[in-house]
């Protein structure tokens, strides 16, 4: 079974990174031009400190009236999301994600940020699962078929 690690290493170096003290409408300019979903939010020492998500838009923004030139991404960003580490499995992932009801996992290594796991990537895993699965199973009734047609 994958792991989170072996996740990230097929997603590759993320560049999806904002600044705290940006302002909401920076954030959502940025999701809007790079066609993504969620935004890695980092100090000034450039340290991972949160996730900002179109959800948090939604909900801490526009439900709240706000306003989005002057609300900063800290004001809104999601602090409190379950962490994995790279030696997690998909299958605990998923379960992670499920309990927390979280769209997306940070993964540390030794306490070092390493990168987000999001729900589309377990997807995207379940889907590989039962690809192979399906495939396998087709082998073994051809196998099947053979053995008792002789």
């Amino acid at each position: 079974m994958r792991t989170a690690g072996d996740i990230l290493k097929q997603k590759g170096i993320q560049f999806n990174y904002i600044k705290q003290n940006e302002n909401v409408l920076n954030a959502i300019g940025l999701l809007k031009s790079k066609n993504i979903s969620y935004l890695i939010v980092t100090d000034d020492n450039n340290k991972y400190i949160g996730i900002f998500s179109e959800r948090d838009y939604a909900h801490k923004v526009i439900l709240e009236h706000r306003q989005s030139a002057t609300t900063r991404v800290s004001d809104i960003m999601a602090t409190d999301l379950v962490n994995a580490s790279p030696e997690d499995s998909t299958s605990k992932l998923m379960l992670l994600m499920n309990n927390s009801k979280a769209r997306y996992i940070p993964v540390f290594d030794a306490g070092k940020f390493i990168g987000v796991i999001t729900m589309h990537d377990l997807m995207r895993e379940a889907m590989a699962d039962y690809e192979e699965g399906r495939k396998n199973l087709e082998a073994h009734q051809i196998e099947f078929l053979k053995a008792n047609n002789q």
